[in-house]
């Protein structure tokens, strides 16, 4: 967790202790919603958890979240599978994608990312996916240089004069 988010935490934190000490003073939930800013169904969940385990139950707790599917040990080597190249695994091109990596990960370890999540773990290892270039081999630059000047001007014109009235 980010030091911010810490901060954040301990201000959470406050806010629903605060509501506990003005509860002990005697304030009513009601009134103890509208002076720290928050709903009644708050405070009174707040006050619900101070009564069950009292004023450690509404201390903020850092939060687990997923266990990493794969160790530090097996992160370090995913440099070296991809510096032998994308063709030595047998795909077409010298280009690492999310997904070819993704496609290596799972042949290496056994553990299967979705290719949207391997560049949370490319980056941390000083590498960035690339992407694939996608252009026809027919591509004809002269002839869509000709359209942008000559017809795509007359479209939008015809275009804008419909949906103006």
């Amino acid at each position: 967790m980010s030091t911010a988010s810490f901060e954040l935490a301990d201000w959470f934190e406050g806010r629903r202790l605060r509501a506990f000490e003005l509860s002990q003073q005697g304030w009513r939930p009601v009134r103890i919603a509208e002076a720290l800013g928050v709903s009644r169904a708050a405070v009174s969940q707040w006050l619900e958890m101070a009564r069950r385990g009292g004023a450690d139950a509404l201390r903020a707790r850092p939060h687990q979240g997923a266990s990493a599917r794969l160790t530090e040990a097996q992160k370090a080597l995913i440099p070296e599978f991809l510096s032998h190249g994308a063709e030595a695994y047998g795909f077409r091109g010298a280009v690492w994608t999310c997904d070819r990596v993704a496609t290596v990960i799972a042949r290496e370890f056994g553990v299967h990312y979705h290719k949207a999540h391997v560049s949370r773990i490319l980056n941390p290892l000083g590498w960035t996916p690339q992407q694939p270039i996608t252009r026809a081999i027919q591509r004809d630059d002269e002839a869509i240089e000709r359209w942008r000047e000559e017809v795509w001007p007359g479209l939008k014109k015809s275009r804008d004069a419909t949906t103006a009235g």
